[in-house]
């Protein structure tokens, strides 16, 4: 199964893949909100971070030779299920129509602290 990285997303902070690609789809890791530039978390809430989980995801995707539009499937986990108007007004302006399945759960808590993470798979 190949194996897809890039710099242009955090690297894995245990021992995982960004990103497996396997019988034709693209199973992305869930991307904390972290900025590949700096380490940190975007300044703001949970807007901020669910924008920075997305772009991350984006840039894996990229890397595998995909977009968002490839997206079929995406796992949404927030910290505090309060935020989940906020973290689907951000999400809404990343995927148009036919938009991938989705589950949104809340977790007890996230690593590093983030209020929300995002994974997906991808069709080729």
């Amino acid at each position: 199964m190949p194996q897809i990285s890039t710099e242009k997303a955090p690297a894995a902070i245990g021992p995982y893949s960004q990103a497996i690609e396997a019988n034709g789809f693209v199973f992305a890791s869930g991307q904390l909100p972290i900025d590949p530039a700096t380490g940190a978390f975007p300044e703001g809430g949970v807007k901020e971070q669910t924008r920075q989980s997305i772009l991350n995801a984006q840039a894996i995707l990229a890397a595998a030779g995909l977009s968002l539009s490839n997206v079929v499937k995406t796992t949404v986990f927030l910290a505090d299920m309060g935020d989940f108007a906020a973290m689907n007004e951000v999400y809404a302006s990343f995927f148009t129509s036919p938009f991938p399945a989705r589950s949104a759960v809340a977790v007890k808590t996230l690593p590093k602290g983030a209020l929300v993470e995002i994974e997906c798979i991808a069709a080729k």
